[in-house]
């Protein structure tokens, strides 16, 4: 029998825990502080839940403790008015998980299986290793060992962090990355309310400036550069906890990259992934901007931006060969814009968060801060944007993505239109 140890100063969740964890099988030890919670270390549980408002000594603290003495005993955060700032915090010392109260007692109960390494969470509604009825699941088709176009399914190696400014909304924000189990798909999912939303295209919402995802009142902003990253880097099971915007870090993707690369990508095993092979050619054309997708031996990326002086045409044809390849040729490229742009993204509401470190601000004159790190900077942020878009597929693509003067909107028809002929 697993015991956890319940460190809270309300008496009534220690008692409805006591009573759920008991019913589960788990033995349950109770403490109403830090001092006591201390002492039950000495019975070596094996799971802490514990809040952060605590007499004597706050949880965060009790936390760095516990890690310190005991770093590879697993401890859920649970916290009321909760925020990005104290679920960084906890996750950067370790914690497993960080989940706001009032929590629902069944998505606890698939925290406390992914933190002792379980593979069988309880499936609810809101558990996002629970197949979603409108999906299938993560719509990703099957494939064996040995078979063509196999990929092995892949998650992370442990739980990672990172904040920032969301570009957009302009508020605080940022990404708890956990692993998952096979066949759970990319989730995003709030970090207050525990809804979540699957990075497939039917929950594209908005493509205006970025791609919104939205499922049952919660909604994912700007996920394209952290998706580019995670289908880059092959993680197709990964829980995302967020705030309403994902960060927009240093306006690449290049923080994302040195978040798995710290993380690292394990291999799972099971059924794989199918790759999506395009079989024929499809074509969206609106005014002058069209993208077309076909057959090739690989997966190429033909991209052309065509914006007014001083940017001018830019052309650049990336192919991937490896999550190396993205992380040096396309990973860097940052969000750019026209200032008069960014005038009329904050006049509408937009880019309140734009700052002079998180995108390339472009005037008359060409680049207003600092320097561009290609000389094609802003073609290479392009298809950034279309990796991230066609991460919606739900599966890998081998083929050949030809655009020109493309957006989000484009990008994301297409793949609705990729998805409608398989």
């Amino acid at each position: 029998m697993k015991r956890i140890l319940v460190v809270d100063d309300e008496e009534q969740i220690r008692q409805s825990l006591r009573g759920v964890l008991s019913d589960e099988g788990f033995g349950v030890l109770e403490a109403g502080d830090g001092r006591r919670a201390r002492e039950l270390l000495a019975e070596s549980p094996d799971l802490v839940i514990l809040d952060v408002w605590l007499p004597e000594i706050d949880g965060i603290s009790l936390l760095e403790e516990i890690k310190s003495t005991h770093p590879s005993l697993p401890v859920i955060i649970i916290c009321g008015h909760a925020n990005i700032e104290a679920a960084v915090r906890a996750t950067r010392l370790g914690a497993a998980d960080f989940i706001e109260k009032p929590f629902s007692l069944d998505a606890l109960l698939a925290s406390i299986e992914r933190a002792l390494g379980s593979s069988d969470a309880p499936a609810t509604d809101e558990d996002p290793a629970a197949p979603d009825a409108a999906t299938n699941g993560t719509r990703t088709a099957h494939a064996c060992p040995g078979e063509a176009g196999y990929r092995p399914q892949r998650t992370i190696g442990k739980s990672v962090v990172a904040s920032g400014q969301g570009l957009h909304s302009g508020i605080r924000t940022g990404v708890i990355l956990h692993p998952m189990p096979i066949d759970t798909g990319i989730v995003f999912q709030s970090l207050a309310t525990e809804k979540s939303v699957p990075a497939l295209v039917e929950f594209a919402d908005s493509t205006g400036y970025a791609t919104t995802l939205f499922r049952n009142g919660f909604g994912a902003k700007t996920v394209e550069h952290l998706l580019a990253t995670l289908t880059s880097y092959g993680v197709t099971n990964v829980l995302v906890k967020m705030e309403n915007e994902v960060p927009a870090l240093d306006g690449s993707a290049l923080e994302f990259c040195r978040l798995l690369d710290e993380a690292g990508v394990v291999d799972q095993p099971g059924p794989g992934v199918r790759t999506y092979v395009v079989e024929r050619k499809f074509h969206i054309e609106q005014g002058q901007s069209w993208i077309d997708v076909e057959p090739y031996d690989g997966f190429v990326v033909d991209y052309t931006l065509d914006y007014p002086a001083p940017v001018g045409t830019q052309h650049y044809v990336f192919e991937f060969t490896g999550p190396a390849s993205f992380r040096d040729q396309v990973a860097p490229a940052r969000t750019f814009g026209f200032v008069h742009e960014f005038k009329q993204l904050a006049a509408a509401g937009l880019a309140a968060g734009g700052r002079l470190d998180n995108c390339v601000l472009i005037g008359d004159d060409g680049v207003i801060n600092g320097q561009l790190r290609f000389p094609d900077e802003f073609v290479r942020h392009k298809i950034l944007d279309v990796l991230g878009d066609f991460a919606l597929l739900g599966r890998p693509l081998r083929g050949r993505i030809t655009a020109r003067a493309t957006g989000h909107r484009h990008n994301v028809a297409m793949v609705r239109q990729l998805i409608a002929a398989a």
